[in-house]
């Protein structure tokens, strides 16, 4: 321990001269600061000097922090004064000041009754876990580590300063922050603080969706999602902010013809995932790889043979998909993208060994528009068969849908596949003003585009008269 601390120092230096300079201005006015929370942790796992924000806590109160940062910050703001919360900027690097909390919680939301307290101890008691409840007096750059956070972190280990279930009636948030922090870092939960999280789980609803959204957010792209949807999933909060998850765990039928769903959508994910680019943890993909089946309970149908279908699993899943997604409060871009992935998913099965025609390719493309990258990564990531020969032979089948989608588009500029004739050349060329016959020959014009590629101007034209002539009269 007293060689981590060593090797903490070091890494904190190179926060210099940030926090010297503060602490030197903090001791000046007769004041004690601290650097604590994520910066203390993040330096004891070596992962200082990432250019995050630094949080810092002492006894003075919001306005003497005020004082003491004029002419040293570059800039400074206050939204959260009423928290305690003084912000600022210095040679680009951004510190937040919170002056020492001892808050109570009304418990019925998780509103704080604001209250000062006038010790670092007391203010590292009310702090979510015990590694992120250290602190390093500064300048002195004294280790304070009053609940043994030290020896939580290098067991990897996330426990409570106070009891748990204290806690978590305080801020219910604080038991998604728990599986964030195990997808984040890798760690696991203390026996105590799972046991509080399965017993106290319904308290989660408590929480605005904006704010299970975040933690939600956090925890799909961090570096181990799959070890953080488990802990929601076993503990019960799942069944609280993403119930269709936990309803995946189909009981395997009397034929043991189908896998366990919601492992399968675990394991998908992973794989997808391991299609990233390095270091660009991809929301829209993780989260359409992890909610790509919801729609196979709704769909689940014993056949007469023995066999078990999930007759469009895909169409019910889109809607559930969004469903949910609107009430976690996603922007209406990241519900139309997860939920655009989750209807197409299953369309690559019916390529087959390539039976499709060009305007099949074509749909394919246009259906799936920006998202087609995306798509191939799904498609790809949702084989998980142990099949060996199987597996093969449907990732040669992709291969070749890839190849055919790259021929098509050196001929024909795939991505933006448009009919022969636009609206305006349609209006000139059958003499009709502005209206919906305009949409619906546009529609016939680009379901011909699909179904024969590119034509001629003549030929489009022709098309055209022809088209209309069939219409009933206007």
């Amino acid at each position: 321990m007293t060689r981590v601390r060593e090797n903490a120092v070091v890494e904190l230096l190179k926060l210099a001269p940030t926090a010297d300079e503060l602490a030197g201005r903090f001791a000046a006015a007769g004041h004690r600061l601290y650097l604590v929370g994520g910066s203390v942790r993040d330096a004891l796992l070596g992962r200082a000097g990432s250019g995050g924000d630094l949080d810092f806590t002492t006894d003075a109160r919001p306005e003497q922090v005020q004082k003491i940062l004029r002419g040293w910050a570059d800039r400074q703001w206050d939204t959260g004064i009423a928290f305690g919360t003084i912000g600022a900027v210095r040679r680009g690097q951004t510190v937040e000041i919170t002056t020492f909390r001892a808050d109570r919680y009304d418990r019925e939301s998780r509103n704080p009754e604001v209250a000062f307290g006038d010790t670092v101890e007391s203010d590292l008691l009310r702090r979510d876990f015990t590694v992120n409840a250290m602190a390093v007096q500064l300048p002195e750059r004294k280790f304070v580590d009053p609940h043994d956070g030290l020896a939580a972190l290098a067991a990897r280990v996330l426990d409570t300063p106070a009891a748990p279930e204290d806690s978590f009636a305080d801020d219910p948030l604080r038991m998604l922050r728990a599986a964030r922090f195990v997808s984040q870092l890798g760690f696991s939960v203390a026996p105590r603080v799972r046991a509080a999280m399965t017993a106290m789980a319904p308290e989660i609803t408590r929480i605005t969706a904006e704010r299970v959204q975040a933690e939600l957010n956090k925890l799909i792209t961090g570096a181990h999602p799959r070890a953080g949807i488990e802990l929601l999933v076993d503990t019960g909060l799942a069944d609280h902010v993403l119930p269709e998850v936990p309803a995946m765990r189909l009981a395997t039928d009397e034929h043991m013809q189908h896998k366990d769903v919601y492992t399968h959508s675990l394991v998908v994910m992973e794989q997808a995932i391991s299609r990233e680019e390095p270091g660009r943890p991809d929301l829209v993909l993780r989260m359409a790889a992890l909610l790509h089946d919801i729609g196979k309970p709704k769909t689940r149908k014993l056949e007469k043979d023995g066999r078990v279908s999930f007759h469009h699993h895909e169409v019910v899943g889109a809607k559930m998909t969004r469903a949910r997604l609107r009430a976690l409060r996603y922007s209406k871009a990241t519900i139309d993208e997860v939920s655009r992935l989750v209807y197409l998913h299953l369309r690559f099965h019916g390529y087959g060994t390539g039976e499709w025609t060009d305007s099949a390719v074509r749909r394919y493309v246009t259906d799936a528009g920006p998202l087609l990258d995306r798509l191939h990564k799904l498609v790809r990531s949702d084989c998980t068969t142990r099949n060996r020969r199987r597996a093969s032979a449907l990732q040669r089948s992709y291969d070749s849908l890839e190849e055919r989608i790259a021929a098509l588009r050196a001929q024909e500029e795939l991505d933006a596949i448009r009919p022969d004739l636009d609206g305006n050349e349609i209006m000139r060329i059958l003499g009709i003003p502005p209206g919906p016959l305009v949409g619906k020959a546009y529609k016939h014009m680009l379901a011909l585009r699909m179904e024969r590629g590119p034509i001629s101007h003549e030929e489009a034209e022709t098309e055209l008269r022809t088209w209309y002539a069939a219409q009933p009269p206007h």
